[in-house]
């Protein structure tokens, strides 16, 4: 007997969120404070900027970066795009980390700034990524592809 009578989706995380509680405010680090409704439309249109920039559904997006608002966003929009999140872990000597991506097959790595030496120690080594996506506060976020 399935412990629930539905299926257990990520986006119906994000929707009971929207029902019972739409302006709950949300706060990373004291320096970046939103409610639920504007998070759904980050998640939105974070989606669509995947898309454009070519993921498809399927891909594995890794992820690398702090507790982060941006890795919160991360953790809906990939799945609800069709992407498959894979949070690499920034603790693991780089050469784990290396194993890990390449076991994953990842096509797409989100990268904060702060582990660009990290991801840039074993780069030429990645055998499935296509592109890198900075996360960063700054506007400009694609760094190669």
């Amino acid at each position: 007997m399935p412990a629930y009578k539905y299926p257990l989706l990520i986006k119906d995380l994000l929707r009971m969120a929207l029902i019972k509680r739409p302006d709950q405010e949300i706060v990373y680090r004291d320096m970046v404070r939103f409610n639920y409704r504007t998070l759904n439309e980050r998640i939105n249109r974070f989606g669509n900027a995947l898309g454009k920039s070519g993921v498809k559904p399927g891909d594995v997006v890794a992820v690398i970066d702090y507790d982060s608002h941006r890795y919160l966003e991360s953790f809906f929009a990939i799945p609800m795009f069709g992407g498959v999140l894979h949070t690499v872990n920034w603790r693991l000597s780089p050469e784990q980390v290396l194993y890990t991506m390449n076991r994953a097959d990842d096509r797409i790595v989100l990268v904060n700034a702060d582990f660009l030496p990290l991801v840039e120690s074993f780069a030429d080594r990645l055998t499935t990524v296509e592109k890198f996506i900075l996360l960063t506060d700054e506007k400009k976020s694609l760094i190669a592809g």
